[in-house]
């Protein structure tokens, strides 16, 4: 028995003995000293130095690649130099003093010589500083920078397959993930293994894009597809599924596109419906109503910025109702001050929210100035996630979808839910029946423009992430907002919503094809020509006479 436990005891050494050395074998440590007097050397030393950085790098530590890409990276920057054979990373370059690259010990650089990097050399350390950026990048753009470097160099660096391994298996940014993995696949369709050739083209079939395409495409030319049968039928069903799901993701990044354009459109032509088939007021003012949401939410913006910039995320959402008083309080206004004088003359009323929209315009130069305002975009509307294929599901338009969906539920509710909203629907369908019951309609005709105005500026809080918020934001809305409000009915919320369903997908499907200014004739044509057969459009607001 005691010979047995014995056997079992040495037995037990010799495998922690080996799994010692195996990892000891496995770190390959930088050799730190080697590397900071071989920068010094000459230019065959220095050759090495880098090469062997970036021959360890798939294994050595964190610590030791750190180290290395410090050395490079102040090579590349002209901050290190040599006293002797002693390295010193300088403060600055040109700078008289730094520190020891070995030690760290403040090191003078007086007298110091500075290493000359050839073509070649300079090529091998920017490869070695591309690779521990890689993997030892504090920031995702110093990660992903490093890895357009191996990309870009990955024929040298005969260890990228397992570099780009060991910085898959470490990335925590999914984006900057899947490129990695579509780098490694690239390293892998030019393997000399056929079966690792064929893995490969059913690895990027499986993850397609319109960089996957052209990828695969081009192997087409390769000498294998022609001698070759079993890569020429792989590489061919490979095309064929990347080119059916790009396909796919076209589409649904046009109709999510649409979409978002759709609800812009709803959310600046459901106000001026209300207005419009409550007063018959066309007013020309709706795009600059929108222009002061936007202006409102800039405001909001600067203010959390002074007061609260821990919280300046939280801007956009304290923006939505500043947004419709401030649009609501000029709509007030402008209906007591000069529309209310107006009512029985259409053409004055016109031209006096053509006088406003001006006035506006001007108004917002003189203050702010005529360039587009800086917004900060907060967390919840920066970035997207990858859906399919090129298909990516943008925060930002997402935000302006659900916007729009959440205004329209709350129009909807105001209007047939309140007393306000009753009035409006009352005085909208017979305003001298409704004064003759004790309607105001005076006050209803203010309340109503207030909240048409209101609803202009929550679009121009929709508008901040997406486009260009500027003093003529307005004008690019307003003829689309017209049309939207005649195209549905005048005075119907739905069929506003329907218009601008079909306006904004009309627009965006067209246009990739025949161009912006193309694709709104063509939708303007189409518009009158169905006016033509049906003029009071899709719907008819219900009216006694």
């Amino acid at each position: 028995m005691s010979f047995l436990v014995r056997g079992v005891r040495v037995a037990l050494a010799l495998i922690l003995m080996v799994s010692a050395s195996m990892a000891q074998a496995a770190a390959d440590p930088i050799d730190r000293s080697a590397l900071a007097r071989a920068v010094c050397s000459d230019g065959a030393g220095l050759a090495r130095g880098a090469e062997d950085v970036v021959r360890s790098a798939a294994t050595a530590s964190a610590d030791d690649l750190a180290f290395s890409g410090s050395i490079l990276r102040a090579l590349l920057d002209r901050r290190l130099a040599c006293v002797g054979d002693t390295s010193v990373l300088l403060d600055r370059p040109g700078g008289s003093e730094g520190r020891d690259a070995a030690t760290g010990a403040t090191q003078s650089a007086a007298g110091a010589r500075s290493p000359v990097l050839g073509l070649r050399q300079r090529g091998l350390v920017e490869t070695g500083a591309g690779v521990v950026a890689l993997l030892t990048g504090a920031s995702t753009a110093q990660r992903s920078a490093g890895l357009a470097t191996l990309e870009r160099r990955a024929a040298a660096v005969p260890e990228a397959d397992t570099i780009l391994e060991r910085a898959r298996a470490a990335e925590t940014d999914a984006v900057l993930r899947a490129a990695i993995v579509q780098a490694m696949q690239a390293a892998a369709l030019n393997a000399p293994e056929p079966a690792r050739r064929r893995a490969a083209i059913g690895a990027i079939a499986d993850a397609p894009s319109s960089a996957a395409r052209s990828r695969l495409a081009s192997l087409r030319t390769d000498p294998a597809y022609a001698a070759d049968p079993a890569f020429k039928a792989a590489l061919d069903a490979g095309i064929a599924r990347v080119e059916r799901a790009v396909t796919i993701g076209d589409g649904l990044a046009l109709s999510y596109n649409a979409l978002s354009f759709a609800s812009i459109l709803f959310m600046a032509a459901v106000g001026l419906a209300i207005i419009f088939g409550l007063m018959g007021v066309i007013n020309l003012a709706q795009g600059e109503l929108i222009m002061v949401g936007a202006y409102a939410a800039y405001g909001v913006q600067e203010a959390f910025r002074m007061v609260a910039p821990g919280l300046i995320d939280l801007y956009l959402v304290a923006a939505i109702p500043v947004a419709f008083l401030a649009s609501a309080g000029v709509g007030i206004v402008v209906e007591a001050l000069i529309l209310r004088h107006l009512y029985r003359r259409p053409l004055m009323s016109l031209l006096a929210t053509w006088a406003v929209s001006l006035f506006l315009i001007n108004l917002v130069r003189v203050v702010f100035g005529s360039q587009n305002l800086q917004f900060g975009m907060p967390s919840y509307v920066s970035g997207g996630v990858p859906l399919y294929a090129d298909f990516i599901v943008t925060w930002n338009r997402l935000f302006a979808i659900a916007f729009a969906a959440v205004t329209l539920a709350a129009t909807l509710l105001i209007l047939k839910r309140t007393p306000l909203g009753l009035d409006i629907r009352a005085v909208t369908q017979n305003r001298d029946m409704a004064g003759a019951l004790g309607i105001r309609t005076r006050r209803v005709d203010r309340l109503a423009f207030g909240f048409g105005s209101g609803l202009a500026g929550l679009a121009g809080v929709a508008l901040c992430p997406i486009y260009s918020v500027n003093p003529g934001m307005g004008a690019t809305f307003i003829v689309d907002s017209f049309m939207v409000v005649v195209l549905g009915g005048v005075g119907t919320v739905v069929g506003t919503v329907v218009a601008a369903l079909g306006i904004g997908g009309a627009n965006v499907l067209i246009e990739p094809f025949y161009g912006a200014v193309a694709a709104k004739v063509i939708v303007l044509v189409g518009i009158i020509v169905f006016l033509q057969r049906r003029p009071e459009g899709l719907f008819v607001a219900r009216r006694r006479r």
